[in-house]
Parts: structure tokens; C-alpha cells; sequence
């Protein structure tokens, strides 16, 4: 269930991060997002974690700024692996943002375990 909600907070956030940015686009279908959304969920779970304990002295010394260049690497590695695509680096510096604060915003508002 907790991934379900995970997938559908990805879903969003990627959606409002396609809206707001021109550079941003995940093709000529809806359910071109799903997949995106699908295999950013997937790589937020298995590879975030790695890249976070990998860059963890850069994350500390800067006081977890850092972790926005983990985000914007997670929004590459989806743009590698689907039809989700980032025109420029300023865009997917963005992009992570926006994916952060929609995401953010919506962990508040779903109720459970964080």
C-alpha cells in the first residue's frame, strides 16, 4: 500500500514538474507519465538510498544542500530509462525542487507511517 502512495505522490509531482517547466516533458501520452512516475518510484527506493550513503560526506559538509544533486542524478537516471526527459541541468535543478516540495507537500497530507 505504502509503495502505491509513494507511486501516486511520484505521479504528481513529476506531473506538476512537467506543467510548471517547459524543458520538462514525458511524451505524447498519459500513461508515458505512469511509467515515469513508475521507474522514478523504483529508483527513489533502491538507488537513492546507495547515492545518499555514497555522498554522504558532501551531503554533511553542506549542510544536505547536496541532496538536491542526489535528487536532480534520481530525475537523469528516470530521463535515461523512460520517455520523462530534461532539457537542460537548470531545468532538472528545477525539476528535483518542485518533485521535492509536491512530494513533500503531499506526505503531509496523506496520513500514516513517514
Amino acid at each position: 500500500m505504502r509503495l502505491l502512495v509513494r507511486f501516486a505522490c511520484n505521479a504528481a509531482a513529476l506531473y506538476v514538474a512537467a506543467w510548471a517547466l517547459s524543458g520538462v516533458t514525458y511524451g505524447d501520452e498519459w500513461w508515458s507519465l505512469l511509467i515515469a512516475a513508475a521507474v522514478f518510484t523504483l529508483v527513489n527506493m533502491w538507488l537513492k538510498p546507495i547515492v545518499q550513503l555514497l555522498s554522504l560526506p558532501f551531503i554533511i559538509v553542506t549542510f544536505g544542500l547536496f541532496l538536491i544533486v542526489v535528487n536532480i542524478f534520481m530525475l537523469y537516471v528516470t530521463d535515461w530509462l523512460t520517455d520523462f526527459h530534461l532539457s537542460s541541468f537548470g531545468t532538472a535543478a528545477l525539476a528535483a525542487i518542485i518533485v521535492s516540495l509536491v512530494n513533500w507537500v503531499l506526505s503531509m497530507l496523506v496520513p500514516g507511517d513517514r
